[in-house]
C-alpha cells in the first residue's frame, strides 16, 4: 500500500480526436492532480522533459499543513517541463488560499479561475484551454469559462472534481475534460472502492479522464489505484 502511495508512473495517452486542429500538428499535455503533501520526485521530470508543450495542475497542489516552501519547489520543478496552469481543488482552500494566489502568480502560473487562455496557430486554427474552480466550494462558474473562451475552437475543459461532467453539454463542443479529486477510490478493497478508478471514458461527444492523482489524502496508503501523472498526446484522428 505505502508503494503505490508513492510511485512515479507517467501514464501515457495517445487520444486522436476528429476535431482537433491539423495545424496544431500534436499537443502534448502533462496533467497531474492531487500532489497534496508529496514532493514532485525528479523521476517524473526526468520521464518527460523535453516531451512536453504544457502543464496542468488538476487542483489540490496543496492542503492544510504543507509548508509554502514545498509548493513553491514543486511549482519551480513542473516549470521547468513548459508553461504552467492551475485550476483550484477543494483541499487547496484549506490554506490561506489567497497567498497561495499570490504564490502563483508570483511563480508564473497562470491560474483558470472559471477563465480560458486561446492559442491559436498560423493557419488561425484555435486551441482554447478552459477552467472551472472549486465546485465543492460552490465557486465553479462553467459558464464564464465559455464567456471568456469565445466562439469556435478545439477545446479541453479542466475542473478538479470530475462531477463538472453533470453541467456539460453537447452545444458546448468541448472535446476533453480533465478531472481528479477521487483519487481512483484510493483504497480499494477486492476492487471496490468509494469512487470509481481513475480512467479514459466517453460522455457523449466528450473525452473524459480523471486521474487517480500523484498524492494521498488522510491515510499515506493506496491499494488498487496507483498514484499517477499523464502524458497526454493530442492529435487528429486520420
Amino acid at each position: 500500500m505505502l508503494k503505490e502511495a508513492f510511485e512515479n508512473r507517467v501514464v501515457e495517452h495517445n487520444i486522436n480526436l476528429e476535431d482537433f486542429p491539423e495545424s496544431f500538428g500534436e499537443v502534448s499535455i502533462f496533467f497531474i492532480s492531487d500532489v497534496h503533501r508529496r514532493k514532485i520526485d525528479e523521476k517524473i521530470l526526468n520521464k518527460v522533459k523535453g516531451k512536453v508543450d504544457i502543464v496542468i495542475i488538476g487542483g489540490d497542489l496543496t492542503e492544510k499543513k504543507v509548508p509554502l516552501s514545498r509548493v513553491k519547489e514543486n511549482i519551480a520543478k513542473l516549470k521547468t517541463l513548459g508553461p504552467v496552469y492551475f485550476v483550484w481543488g477543494n483541499n487547496d482552500y484549506e490554506i490561506d488560499y489567497h497567498e497561495l494566489d499570490a504564490t502563483l502568480l508570483e511563480n508564473g502560473v497562470k491560474i483558470l479561475d472559471n477563465t480560458a487562455v486561446t492559442f491559436e496557430s498560423e493557419k488561425e486554427d484555435k486551441f482554447v484551454l478552459l477552467g472551472v474552480d472549486e465546485i465543492s466550494e460552490g465557486r465553479d462558474r462553467l459558464d464564464l469559462a465559455l464567456s471568456d473562451a469565445g466562439a469556435g475552437g478545439f477545446r479541453v475543459l479542466v475542473c478538479h472534481n470530475p462531477k463538472i461532467m453533470e453541467q456539460v453539454k453537447p452545444e458546448y463542443r468541448i472535446s476533453l475534460v480533465l478531472s481528479g479529486h477521487t483519487h481512483g477510490g484510493q483504497i480499494r478493497i477486492l476492487g471496490f472502492g468509494p469512487y470509481q478508478k481513475g480512467g479514459i471514458s466517453r460522455v457523449h461527444n466528450t473525452t473524459v479522464l480523471v486521474s487517480n492523482g500523484y498524492g494521498t489524502t488522510a491515510l499515506p496508503l493506496r491499494l488498487g489505484a496507483p498514484s499517477e501523472t499523464h502524458l497526454i498526446k493530442l492529435k487528429q484522428q486520420i
